[in-house]
């Protein structure tokens, strides 16, 4: 714009921007190009720089706000799950079937050649929480058979069958919430990575929880 001289800091700027075609993340686009902004750096006269900002800068700082905020949030969920389980074992068990998630969410990933951003990372936190709220769930019904008479074995088998229905259920529920951020420029990653990774670890967690509660425990299946 003639006339007109922009500063960005106090210092004198000329700001170089663009629109991204759609389904490119902006973070990929800086990391492709920092090699070259680097080599330009190294020719540039005394007094001149090249700062990269925007989305960029933004995502950065509040990658930093997250690292912060991330040691109070596992405090908080041990605390809540000692609270709920009363049992270290328990609580270790739960904490076990996290991973579980990780397996959607790396697939789909990689599947679709998304990057792991911000957002992506929201998504897969929020799919931790849901991942814990199922399995307590079950540890939960478990324990109330155990408490009604059961043997160690059926009701392990007899939770899971009971609960299945309901963690599907919900499961799907927040799937089909998510399908219209899908195409979201922004959200997109973010509604990715959860419904994919809440399918696999729904599935997953009904399978492999049981079996990782009759190991832990060490529950015998009754002779019959």
């Amino acid at each position: 714009e003639e006339g007109v001289i922009w500063r960005y800091n106090g210092y004198r700027s000329v700001i170089v921007q663009s629109l991204l075609k759609k389904g490119v993340l902006n973070f990929d686009v800086v990391t492709e190009l920092k090699p070259e902004i680097d080599k330009l750096r190294e020719t540039l006269p005394s007094g001149y720089r090249i700062e990269v900002f925007g989305e960029v800068d933004v995502s950065k700082e509040a990658d930093g706000q997250l690292g912060k905020t991330l040691p109070f949030m596992l405090v908080a969920i041990l605390t809540l799950l000692m609270f709920e389980l009363n049992s270290m074992k328990k609580m270790a068990l739960v904490l076990m079937t996290v991973p579980l998630g990780l397996i959607g969410v790396v697939s789909i990933l990689l599947l679709l050649d998304l990057s792991f951003g911000l957002v992506a990372r929201l998504g897969m936190l929020a799919l931790v929480g849901i991942i814990i709220r199922n399995t307590i769930i079950l540890m939960d019904q478990i324990d109330q058979d155990l408490a009604a008479g059961s043997s160690p074995w059926d009701a392990v088998l007899e939770s899971t069958v009971r609960r299945a229905r309901p963690i599907i259920l919900t499961a799907l529920a927040a799937i089909f919430a998510m399908i219209p951020l899908v195409t979201d420029y922004f959200w997109g990653p973010m509604a990715i990575t959860m419904m994919n990774g809440l399918w696999v670890a729904t599935i997953l967690t009904l399978l492999v929880f049981p079996t990782m509660y009759v190991a832990w425990f060490q529950v015998e299946k009754p002779i019959e």
